[in-house]
């Protein structure tokens, strides 16, 4: 006989209560130490100081660092809010609980194209409702506007845009597609008037396509993202009233008679979500548990899967913006089923399933994020690999 069939019924439930992983309340955050979360004290802490000690040389002045980033796109006036940033910062979680964090982890501040991921997040709850059939469909079925009229757009899926594989060719916001990171190696006149790859056929990491797809996200819903965002997955979350998801100051819409703004996928031109440290911690458990938080699942683990599987002509990304580990190239000291959602800065929300490990970082530099999140590996016991 199993002992759990002799065991009395208060020892079943503590049993039941204790194997559920563990989630922050909404204005609580339980605290380990390193040790408690199975870490090395002296180790975890020489990785928070390698990473106060790799601070960005970027200005903290982002209105000012876009003009010098984007100096060679033709269209680079900014058209959304910008802010200055915070100190470097970082939060890391070891079976949800927090067990480091410094800088300004309660700090709102600009997190670029981590933006994709929240806006992703939105097309993922209009597909588990129904609102999208399938993925691959066009997006001409569902939106009743002039941008997937060509016979070029005509053919751009969800999966495409989600992907960054459309090659969606036009001009929203005032900001034409071929005007955003154009090559260096052609001019922008040859640039403008080159062949249209097929839809599916090459990827592009282009913003303004992002912005199609908050656009048509918009027009499903029928109602502002932020509004659905707060609802569906931050709320329920516990995230902060903190955070704001800022559109473009020409990129209002009427949807039955109201007028709404179209959000932006990132800060490129400014706008974009504006988020603490903590809550984007928060977002990266729920990525983390696969859409799931408590005993509610937030985001299908279907939609998860999807958002994970890695896109064929760019192993390393999956929707946008989950980037994968594929091969160990994004960060060779983590496992390969790692993923972070990424964004200049830069902003990166490492999460790592085998190890139940979510890192937060902000405003180190690029070439010191592999080498610090191996530091914080390198602190666990026994870290899988």
């Amino acid at each position: 006989m199993s002992i759990f069939a002799r065991a009395p019924l208060w020892l079943l439930l503590v049993y039941v209560v204790q194997a559920q992983p563990y989630h922050p309340g909404l204005h609580d955050w339980e605290r380990r130490s390193p040790q408690q979360a199975g870490m090395n004290a002296e180790r975890l802490e020489a990785a928070v100081a390698f990473a106060r000690g790799n601070e960005t040389a970027n200005s903290r002045d982002l209105g000012l660092l876009h003009y010098t980033s984007h100096a060679r796109e033709p269209f680079v006036n900014p058209i959304g809010p910008f802010k200055p940033r915070g100190a470097v910062t970082g939060v890391i979680l070891r079976h949800g609980y927090l067990v480091a964090e410094w800088g300004e982890p309660l700090r709102v501040d600009m997190t670029f194209s981590v933006t994709k991921s929240f806006l992703s997040a939105t097309v993922g709850l209009a597909w588990d409702r129904g609102l999208i059939r399938d993925v691959q469909d066009p997006v001409r079925q569902y939106v009743p506007i002039e941008h997937f009229e060509s016979d070029h757009n005509s053919k751009i899926t969800w999966d495409h845009l989600l992907r960054q594989i459309s090659d969606w060719e036009g001009e929203l916001w005032g900001k034409p597609d071929w005007a955003d990171r154009p090559p260096s190696n052609q001019s922008l006149e040859e640039y403008r008037r080159r062949k249209r790859n097929e839809p599916g056929t090459s990827y592009k990491y282009n913003d303004v396509r992002v912005n199609v797809l908050a656009l048509a996200a918009l027009q499903v819903w029928r109602r502002p993202l932020p509004q659905v965002l707060k609802e569906h997955i931050m709320d329920p979350i516990g995230a902060s009233n903190t955070w704001r998801w800022h559109g473009f100051e020409n990129s209002w819409v009427n949807i039955d008679g109201v007028m709404m703004q179209s959000v932006s996928g990132g800060g490129h031109w400014g706008g974009g979500m504006w988020i603490s440290a903590r809550d984007q911690a928060r977002f990266g458990l729920l990525t983390l548990r696969r859409g799931r938080w408590q005993d509610r699942q937030i985001l299908s683990d279907k939609w998860v899967k999807l958002s994970l599987t890695p896109t064929p002509l760019q192993s390393g990304y999956g929707f946008m913006n989950w980037f994968l580990n594929t091969g160990r190239k994004l960060f060779p000291k983590s496992p390969e089923s790692s993923f972070a959602h990424q964004g200049a800065g830069p902003n990166v929300i490492y999460v790592d399933p085998d190890n139940d490990l979510v890192v937060v970082v902000r405003w180190i530099r690029d070439t010191a994020v592999a080498e610090f999140l191996g530091q914080v590996l390198a602190s666990i016991n026994e870290p899988r690999r």
